[in-house]
């Protein structure tokens, strides 16, 4: 399948988003022979290569399937009670939540909510368990045959982009988007912009169904020096 560049509105002119098909990620991946052999004519040294931190994780076989999980009660009066977010609307996915900060912080985090809702703030609940939700994806949406696995985050994701950088000879970045116009830069290896990586994945070039693209190249092709990387 030959990759099309994309064009977001916002991006400085020259930059280019270019989805890369592979075949399904599996554990034990070697990424740097996967990710080198899809980029090959179309990266260059300088651009930005975007790896979906789902892909880097099931590589490193960090992902557990949901039958596994024994939700609590806590867990399963919770999720029926959550909005559409899928770590927290899933009662295994919320279980790895609870079990990881403990669930007082996780009934803390709920009262907070409740309060900040009554005074017209949205977001509490996420930003006081943030980071441990961003750790665990749900399993709504995964391709097969992980459609029954959550799916943790990767493991030490800057020494990863780093080394990856090193045998591709380009910069990586290991990101987390989605289809809610939110980017959350992993990991990096050196030099790499991170704020200015997730402003140009808002529009989620990866995709969020089954278009198979857990690469992006952000590709410059301007003048001057590149954007996404600091000197």
């Amino acid at each position: 399948m030959i990759p099309v560049a994309i064009r977001e509105s916002g991006l400085p002119e020259g930059l280019v988003a270019i989805p890369v098909r592979t075949r399904l990620i599996a554990p034990g991946d070697d990424l740097a022979a996967l990710v080198g052999a899809a980029i090959r004519g179309i990266a260059r040294p300088g651009d930005v290569v975007v790896i979906a931190e789902t892909g880097v994780a099931i590589a490193q076989s960090r992902f557990i399937a949901a039958e596994s999980i024994r939700p609590s009660r806590l867990a399963l009066v919770l999720s029926r009670h959550a909005g559409a977010l899928a770590t927290v609307s899933q009662p295994e996915s919320l279980q790895l939540v609870i079990d990881q900060v403990g669930a007082r912080k996780v009934v803390w985090a709920v009262i907070a909510h409740v309060f900040g809702r009554l005074r017209g703030r949205r977001g509490v609940f996420y930003e006081i368990l943030g980071e441990a939700i961003a750790a665990i994806d749900g399993y709504t949406g995964t391709l097969p045959p992980y459609e029954r696995a959550i799916v943790l985050g990767p493991a030490d994701p800057d020494p990863v982009a780093t080394v990856l950088a090193l045998a591709l000879g380009v910069h990586v970045a290991i990101v987390d988007a989605n289809d809610l116009r939110r980017a959350k830069t992993l990991g990096a290896s050196p030099h790499v912009d991170r704020d200015a990586v997730e402003r140009a994945l808002v529009g989620n070039p990866h995709g969020n169904g089954d278009e198979q693209t857990p690469i992006v190249v952000l590709a410059w092709r301007g003048t001057g020096p590149n954007p996404l990387v600091t000197p």
